[in-house]
């Protein structure tokens, strides 16, 4: 498969190429794929990923890709970016999660976290895997200095919201307890397209982390997904819902119907495998219908 690549993405592909699955067409039924989540319902288990300075690719690329989410009735993520950005980003009626970097500067920290939360957004977090440099030294984005976070330091982040506390950047069962026992509201599996060589693919450690966290809080999958069969093989194995990005990216000059119809398009094949497959909604998983290949 050609695995054996320090490339973190093209092992990601190759994982996602190489697992297979059954069907089963008895007692199946038309599929409904909508998602309940932290007291809401979305179309789809297909969400935006975490993305950031998206106005470099298209203009008003920041909203036109939260604008795709809203219209296909998706959950948005987003990254960096100013209060203002933030605030035209929840007014095109996206639920947005907003995901803050783990500064060296706290009081940064609180201060986007409260923001969020005053501006109405869905949720918060943190994407705690920009804490280091190829180096081994602190990271620094985009001019901002970054540290690694404490789960003594998380608890606090986690107290000063009322909304639910993602933790994005886990691909670790041990990271996954400690986030879960410092009051995570869910966790992203993610290894941030490849920001270390030979990164575990999301998809072969997911079952590791549902099984560390007991099913007691969602965990998502992020990095690489590409297609409806790509979603359904990361919702088989344990994932609640599924980021999209890069995948969106092409679309943003074609306009926020254009993202939403590449959403819609994969929910449509998830849909249909999950029909072929004996999947009648989103807690009717069976793991079992995976199967593992080196051919």
């Amino acid at each position: 498969m050609g695995i054996f690549t320090s490339d973190s993405d093209r092992i990601t592909r190759n994982y996602f190429d190489s697992l297979l699955i059954e069907t089963r067409y008895i007692d199946s039924a038309v599929p409904d794929s909508s998602l309940e989540l932290f007291g809401e319902t979305f179309r789809t288990p297909i969400m935006t990923a975490a993305l950031s300075h998206l106005d470099g690719t298209a203009p008003n690329g920041m909203c036109t890709y939260a604008k795709g989410a809203e219209i296909a009735g998706a959950l948005h993520w987003v990254g960096m970016g100013s209060p203002a950005e933030l605030e035209r980003i929840i007014d095109t009626g996206a639920k947005t999660v907003k995901i803050v970097k783990p500064m060296e500067d706290e009081d940064a920290i609180f201060m986007e976290l409260e923001h969020a939360e005053k501006a109405g957004c869905f949720a918060v977090g943190m994407d705690i895997d920009h804490a280091f440099s190829s180096d081994g030294k602190h990271d620094n984005v985009m001019g901002i200095p970054m540290k690694p976070v404490t789960a003594d330091a998380l608890k606090k982040y986690i107290a000063s919201v009322k909304l639910p506390f993602i933790i994005k950047g886990v691909t670790s069962p041990i990271d996954a307890i400690k986030a879960k026992s410092v009051g995570a509201a869910g966790l992203v599996v993610s290894h941030h397209h490849g920001m270390v060589g030979y990164s575990v693919p999301p998809l072969m450690v997911l079952p590791e982390i549902v099984k560390a966290t007991g099913g007691s809080i969602p965990i998502f999958a992020d990095c690489g997904f590409e297609s409806g069969m790509d979603i359904y093989k990361a919702l088989a194995l344990g994932a609640k819902a599924v980021s999209v990005g890069r995948f969106l990216m092409p679309f943003l000059h074609e306009g926020p119907d254009a993202v939403a119809t590449q959403i819609q398009k994969m929910d449509a094949e998830l849909r249909g495998v999950m029909a072929r497959t004996g999947v009648k909604d989103l807690s009717s998983f069976d793991p079992s219908v995976i199967h593992h290949t080196n051919f």
